[in-house]
């Protein structure tokens, strides 16, 4: 298995102490640099990849190593995160990934996780006699755990998994060279909503493997098993759902609200992106996101300006943008936040969780009034909200949770215009939905269900099929 070390230490890693750090396996080691300088990989003299320090990430959020790493790894903000990784197929890489973290933080203080695995000795490498060669064009894919010609296999042993910059390289790597990705992790992994985002809009699978019920789809509970180099659902006798992923009897009565939402905006100088978010969460939470990034740990502060600053620099580059924002650790909350220019405008699609323990209320009072200022005030198309019974903490667990129900669903006054405020004002004849701002140009929210009426799911169904008779536009939760 993989062995990640990371170290969080209060001073940043300079050249000095990296390559301090890097002399763990003694001289005769190799460093080559990768990712165009942001990785520096420790290599045998024969070649072999032993270990991967990523570029030391300043976080200057609270709670995010707590978040990732769990409650027993606190450190106030700002800290450096520098992750180590060894390499699957020398055992002498474990123990070299934990020297190069224990001496940056023998050099600068701080701590490392896991701790036990933090040391100063010099780690040894033995020669190897048979050398594998990476298969050609393949050279971005040699740090993963097992390669075969239609799949890369990557085993996390981490409590959360997130959408590191390492982890999204891996996935759009393999999907360029035409593989699958499979992610194996333990049943006491979780994910974080980022990463579940990311894998299931990628050609990629959560693969669990259970000590007695072997390898099961950790969002589906379908056992898999090893076949011609790829993992595949045993359907020996129809699909099968592991025991381990089937629901516990019981609940702790914590929930989830979940939003998916569209804002469209008119491309102008004055554009400022990510105002709808902000918007949302300080109406449901009552204050606004504490951090923001491009992957997972999040490592800056919230910033409107910084963020649209990004979007246009690579709206020039004709590239779309992807960030992640996270909120308090005392109200968790976590979105992703997609930015594309398109041709009806600059596009923001917005999936937004969050987190209520079982004595929260959840404020679905307050969605017709985030409907109507969203709206009026930030170009809305569509927003659909829903409810779920699931961890407070907004990950996602290797075993089933209920499907979410959906609450309500807004039409922005422009997706009213093109549907028609008669036709989409009939879509559900016994629940006539409200109507949001100028009689002349309205939005439309409609009220689906409390979160607990599993028939909030045929009234979204109708909708979306009566939408569909005067548009091909339609309407779908995330």
């Amino acid at each position: 298995m993989t062995q990640d070390v990371i170290a969080l230490t209060p001073q940043m890693p300079d050249t000095k102490s990296l390559l301090a750090a890097l002399h763990a396996g003694g001289p005769d080691l190799r460093v080559n640099g990768a990712a165009g300088g942001a990785v520096a990989q420790l290599c045998a003299d024969d070649g072999r990849l032993l270990v991967s320090v990523e570029a030391p990430r300043y976080l200057q959020v609270p709670g995010e190593t707590e978040r990732l790493l769990g409650p027993g790894v606190r450190m106030d903000a700002p800290v450096w995160w520098t992750e180590v990784r060894a390499a699957t197929a020398v055992p002498e890489a474990r123990l070299l990934a934990g020297s190069v973290a224990g001496r940056l933080t023998a050099l600068l203080g701080g701590s490392t996780w896991p701790s036990e695995a933090a040391h100063t000795d010099v780690v040894t490498v033995p020669a190897a006699d048979d050398v594998p060669v990476s298969p050609v064009g393949v050279d971005v894919l040699t740090e993963l755990d097992v390669l075969t010609e239609t799949g890369a296999v990557v085993i996390h042993d981490r409590p959360v998994v997130a959408a590191t910059t390492w982890l999204t390289e891996a996935l759009r790597n393999a999907a360029q060279s035409r593989r699958e990705l499979w992610l194996i992790t333990s049943p006491r992994t979780r994910l974080t909503l980022p990463t579940r985002t990311v894998l299931e809009r990628m050609p990629a699978r959560w693969v669990v493997r259970h000590p007695e019920d072997g390898y099961y789809d950790g969002l589906t509970g379908a056992v898999l098993h090893w076949q011609n180099g790829r993992f595949t659902p045993a359907l020996d006798n129809g699909l099968q759902i592991a025991d381990a992923f089937r629901p516990t009897p019981g609940t702790r009565g914590e929930r989830q609200l979940l939003l998916s939402i569209r804002t469209i905006h008119p491309v102008h100088e004055h554009l400022q992106l990510g105002s709808a978010l902000e918007h949302t969460w300080q109406i449901l939470s009552g204050a606004p996101p504490v951090g923001w990034s491009t992957a997972e740990p999040v490592n800056v502060p919230w910033s409107p300006r910084q963020l649209t600053d990004l979007a246009r620099s690579r709206a020039r580059r004709s590239q779309p943008t992807w960030v992640v924002a996270v909120g308090t650790p005392e109200r968790p909350a976590i979105a992703t936040l997609h930015i594309a220019h398109t041709s009806k405008g600059i596009e923001e699609h917005i999936t937004l969780a969050l987190g209520y323990a079982a004595e929260d209320s959840v404020p679905i009072d307050l969605l017709p009034e985030l409907a109507e200022s969203l709206a009026a005030k930030h170009n809305l198309a569509t927003m659909i909200s829903e409810l779920r019974a699931a961890r407070a903490d907004v990950t996602t667990p290797a075993h089933h949770e209920p499907p979410p129900l959906p609450v309500s669903l807004t039409l922005g006054p422009d997706t009213v215009a093109e549907l028609g405020l008669s036709h989409a004002r009939d879509a559900l004849p016994d629940n006539t939905p409200t109507r949001l701002g100028p009689t002349a140009h309205p939005a439309l929210h409609y009220s689906l269900g409390n979160g607990t009426d599993p028939t909030a799911w045929r009234r979204l169904h109708r909708i979306n099929e009566h939408l569909k008779q005067g548009s091909a536009a339609t309407v779908r939760p995330r």
